[in-house]
C-alpha cells in the first residue's frame, strides 16, 4: 500500500519561510509599499488583461519585459532574467550555481531567505558575522573568501533587516577577490544612495564574464508585491544558466504585462521613493526621542531595540493598539529588536504614538 515516505533528510530540519500576518489597522511588518499603484496603471493593466489570450501559454522568454528592463538599466535584454519575485530569482541562481559540494557565503544577520534557499538546494552555507553596527568588515570578508572559496557570495544592500547599504568600496573589493558569483540583493536598492549596477559602467567596470549579479524586485518601490515579480541583471552566461534551471512558462502573461506597464511610471515611482525617504527621516527622529536604540537605514524600514521594556511585550502592546511591526527579538544576532516599515504619514504618526504609549 502506498504511504508518505520520509521527507528528504537534509530538509527535515527546515521550516517554511513565514511572515506572520495578524489583523491590524496599521500593517508595518512586511516592508511593502504603503501606496497602491497609480490608478492609470490599473486602467492600463485592465486593458492589457483584455488582450491576453488565456488559452495560450505566456511568452516563455518574457521578451517585452526584459527589453523594457534592459532599456531602464542600459543593458541588453539578454543580460536580464525575470522570475516570480526576487526569491525565485535567487532560487534559480542557486539551482544553477549551488548544490551539493558547493558553498554560499553570507553575512548574518541578513535576509533569511538566502540561507533558506541554500538549504532547499543543498548548498552549504558559510555564515560570516557583521560587526556591532551590523556592517561587513572588509578584512573578515576577504578572509572568508580566501578560506572557503564560495561559488556564490551574498551581499544584501540595503541589508534586511538592519537597513544599511553596503559601501561601494566593500562591494568592489569582494567582487575583485571572490572566486564565483557576487550576488548583490537590492530589493530595497531604490531607497539607497548608490547601486551596484553602477559597477557595470566606467573604468574598471564589471563587464562581460564578470560574476556581478544585481537582484531587484517590483514588490517595494513599484507597489507590486501582489504581482510577485523580480529580476536580475548579470552576464549573459548567468542569465542563460538561470533560464536552464527554471521551469518552462514560469512567469505568467499577467505578471509580464503588469511589469511592462509599471516601467512607464518611473517618475511616479521616484516621487514615492522620495516621500518614503522623507518619512523615514521623520520616523528616525521620532525614535531618537524615545527610550529605544535604533540604527541608520538606507531602506524603507528601521530596526530598533526597546530599552525600557522587553521587545516581546512592546510588540504585543503595539498590536493591542492595532499597529503591527516585525518581531525580530528571537533572530540570531538581533536580541530584543523590532523592525518597522515606513508607512504613510498617518500610519507613521499612529506607530510613533502607539510606541510611546507602549514604552511607558
Amino acid at each position: 500500500m502506498s504511504a508518505v515516505p520520509p521527507r528528504r533528510a537534509d530538509l527535515s530540519a527546515l521550516d517554511g519561510y513565514h511572515s506572520p500576518q495578524v489583523a491590524a489597522t496599521v500593517r508595518l511588518n512586511a516592508n511593502e509599499s504603503p501606496f497602491p499603484p497609480p490608478e492609470s496603471w490599473r486602467d492600463d493593466l485592465a486593458g492589457a488583461v483584455e488582450r491576453i489570450e488565456f488559452n495560450r501559454y505566456p511568452d516563455r522568454s518574457a521578451a517585452a519585459l526584459r527589453s523594457a528592463l534592459g532599456e531602464l538599466h542600459g543593458v541588453g535584454a539578454d543580460e536580464v532574467f525575470c522570475a516570480n519575485g526576487s526569491n525565485e530569482v535567487l532560487q534559480s541562481l542557486l539551482l544553477a550555481y549551488g548544490g551539493p559540494g558547493r558553498r554560499a557565503l553570507l553575512f548574518e544577520p541578513t535576509y533569511t531567505l538566502h540561507a533558506h534557499i541554500c538549504g532547499l538546494t543543498g548548498t552549504e552555507v558559510v555564515a560570516g558575522r557583521r560587526d556591532a553596527g551590523f556592517r561587513v568588515e572588509e578584512s573578515e570578508a576577504l578572509r572568508l573568501l580566501a578560506e572557503t572559496a564560495p561559488t556564490v557570495t551574498f551581499l544584501c544592500s540595503p541589508n534586511n533587516p538592519t537597513g544599511r547599504a553596503e559601501p561601494a568600496g566593500l562591494v568592489r573589493s569582494v567582487l575583485e577577490h571572490a572566486p564565483g558569483l557576487v550576488v548583490v540583493d537590492e530589493a530595497y536598492g531604490q531607497f539607497a544612495p548608490w547601486s551596484a549596477l553602477s559597477l557595470r559602467e566606467g573604468p574598471g567596470a564589471a563587464g562581460p564574464g564578470s560574476g556581478l549579479v544585481v537582484v531587484r524586485t517590483f514588490s517595494k518601490t513599484w507597489s507590486m508585491a501582489a504581482s510577485r515579480l523580480g529580476y536580475l541583471v548579470a552576464d549573459r552566461e548567468v542569465v542563460g544558466a538561470c533560464e536552464a534551471a527554471t521551469l518552462p512558462y514560469h512567469l505568467s502573461a499577467l505578471s509580464q504585462a503588469a511589469g511592462v506597464l509599471a516601467l512607464r511610471y518611473t517618475a511616479e515611482m521616484e516621487a514615492r521613493v522620495a516621500l518614503i525617504a522623507e518619512e523615514r527621516g521623520r520616523v528616525a527622529a521620532g525614535l531618537a526621542a524615545l527610550p529605544v536604540e535604533s540604527w541608520p537605514s538606507d531602506a524603507n524600514f528601521i530596526l530598533f531595540r526597546p530599552l525600557s521594556k522587553p521587545a516581546d511585550g512592546v510588540w504585543r502592546a503595539l498590536l493591542e493598539r492595532s499597529v503591527l511591526v516585525r518581531n525580530c527579538a528571537s533572530w540570531a544576532g538581533l536580541p530584543g529588536c523590532l523592525r518597522v516599515t515606513v508607512g504613510t504619514p498617518s500610519e507613521n504618526n499612529r506607530f510613533l504614538e502607539a510606541l510611546e504609549e507602549s514604552l511607558r
